[in-house]
């Protein structure tokens, strides 16, 4: 079964763009992936793909009140619910 590519919710959380930091190693901001990606990105460094389109390998954890790509939330909010359709 191959439909895991479909699948986008509920398996959709805020992670850190790992490349996009501020002067303190913090990043600026942090994307939409799914959550089945961010396990495997943290263990094995492999590249996640955001909502946006942005890659990049999952290093840190947001923070409540971390800011969140602009682009991920406006795709992650148009989305529905199950996101098996």
């Amino acid at each position: 079964m191959e439909d895991m590519a479909t699948q986008v919710l509920p398996d959709v959380e805020t992670r850190p763009e790992g490349t996009d930091t501020t002067g303190n190693d913090e990043p600026k901001m942090f994307h939409y992936v799914k959550k089945n990606k961010i396990a495997e990105s943290a263990v094995l460094g492999n590249m996640v793909v955001a909502l946006c389109g942005e890659t990049f390998p999952v290093t840190r954890s947001p923070k409540p009140g971390s800011p969140v790509c602009p682009d991920c939330k406006k795709i992650y909010d148009s989305l529905r619910p199950g996101g098996d359709d």
